[in-house]
């Protein structure tokens, strides 16, 4: 393979073309927000057309070789450049993609239309992840004609709804996507000012647990006592799922310690607005309830709303859990223990039936090597000389182990442009301007120094 001789973008020309490209940079930003593309079942899959679209259109600007794709689900957009000769090719991955705004009430400006207040700008998708595909567009806007590497933008149009088609397209598109380096701009910074690799990420299986007493509902004085209601039924059963502690009592789920950073209580309970008095449940260190161990949540139950509820026994009830699995488990094997504990633990001989929703794997990354440390030195420059730190997340990125599994020898990079506060998923997500700027100035720099690491 020849060697490469184009000269490399110095940090000080870098800087100077990320920071003459970020008010276009933010003004597309703004112009991606605008666009409700929400891809669960019931909304006008039309935006996420159009979100697509747009994707291209700032991928074609770049002048980089454009498609929109899509495999029986939502449309992705692939943006290919050919490295120059003996240099990698870098994969960036995000997702156009939003959540669905829940209660407008709750929000305090139109979700679809950014506004800065306070240094943040706030609207659906600011921060997840149209940040990070804007991300990727200024560090190929800084490099223009120079860029150091090939890339490949795959921008997917699901995620939110489970990247459903997203193993599919891989497949699909394998040998034009390969890649020797993978970006994926879908995680969090561990702090404002304190930059982060995330390395590790827990699973997930969701699923719909149904309890069953009665064949119809019947009149609460004339039968009850004797005959248990479908509702209270439910709720004995799902406070199976927890110790005492709060710890998961679900026998043959794996959990472990092993985080290597603290997270302060107090930040939690702000970050996730806990009520004053609420006590944390589980045992061990924060970091490892949140990240290394396996955790379970009731979503939702189906049953008489309060108000319309008459004086009779509810015959059947059903709720929704998502388990989070620690790294290591198997999808397959927890779901199964999950069902498992569900049906040992039915009270009074009530029918309970399980139903699969849908799940992912947990994944670790070992986050050692030249790509790694070309990664920490991109980041230790863009914010003046933090030390990046390597953390866990407790969310889920399933396709991440579909990328290990599909590129066993590209370096993985999960990197993100979420701080704390942005709230993603919830109202008034939000972007942290500032943190923005020096995730675009990282993301640049680190393209830079992947072609040198690759000449070394």
């Amino acid at each position: 393979m020849p060697v490469m001789t184009t000269p490399i973008m110095s940090e000080s020309e870098v800087r100077a073309a990320v920071e003459r490209e970020l008010p276009g940079v933010r003004a597309d930003l703004e112009r991606l927000v605008r666009i409700p593309g929400i891809a669960f079942d019931g909304f006008d899959h039309s935006h996420v057309e159009r979100s697509a679209e747009a994707v291209a259109e700032l991928l074609r600007g770049c002048g980089l070789d454009v498609k929109i794709a899509r495999s029986g689900g939502q449309p992705a957009v692939i943006g290919k450049k050919a490295a120059p000769p003996g240099a990698p090719t870098v994969l960036l991955y995000a997702h156009h993609d939003v959540q669905p705004v829940g209660d407008l009430s709750l929000w305090e400006s139109d979700p679809f239309e950014p506004v800065e207040r306070d240094g943040r700008l706030y609207g659906r998708g600011a921060a997840d992840d149209k940040a990070g595909i804007m991300a990727h567009v200024a560090a190929l806007r800084a490099y223009g004609d120079r860029l150091p590497v090939g890339v490949v933008l795959f921008i997917e149009g699901e995620e939110e709804y489970g990247s459903d088609s997203l193993e599919r397209l891989l497949e699909e598109h394998r040998d034009e996507i390969a890649s020797d380096v993978i970006v994926i701009a879908d995680s969090g910074n561990w702090d404002v000012g304190v930059p982060a690799l995330t390395t590790s990420l827990r699973g997930i299986v969701n699923c719909f647990v149904e309890v069953r007493t009665l064949g119809q509902a019947v009149h609460s004085g004339m039968f009850g006592g004797p005959v248990p209601d479908a509702l209270t039924t439910l709720v004995r059963l799902l406070a199976t799922l927890h110790t005492d502690a709060g710890d998961v009592a679900v026998e043959g789920l794996v959990g472990h310690e092993g985080a290597t950073v603290d997270y302060p209580e107090d930040r939690i309970r702000a970050e996730a607005g806990v009520v004053e008095g609420v006590e944390f449940i589980g045992t061990g260190r924060l970091t490892d309830r949140l990240w290394t161990k396996p955790a379970l949540s009731v979503l939702g139950i189906d049953a008489p709303a309060t108000g319309e509820a008459p004086n009779a026994l509810v015959p059947s009830a059903k709720a929704k859990l998502s388990v989070r699995l620690a790294p290591g488990d198997d999808r397959k094997r927890a779901y199964e223990a999950v069902r498992t504990h569900l049906e040992k633990h039915a009270p009074w001989g009530a029918q309970v039936t399980v139903t699969f929703e849908h799940d992912g794997d947990p994944c670790v990354i070992d986050a050692t090597g030249p790509m790694f440390d070309a990664a920490r030195s991109a980041f230790r420059e863009a914010w003046d000389g933090t030390d990046p730190v390597d953390i866990g997340v407790g969310g889920s990125i399933p396709f991440i182990a579909t990328f290990q599994e599909m590129f066993p020898q590209a370096a993985i990079l999960v990197t993100g442009v979420e701080d704390p506060h942005a709230r993603a998923h919830g109202p008034n997500e939000s972007l942290h301007l500032g943190e923005f700027a020096r995730v675009c100035l990282a993301e640049a720099l680190l393209l830079g120094k992947v072609a040198e690491a690759a000449r070394s």
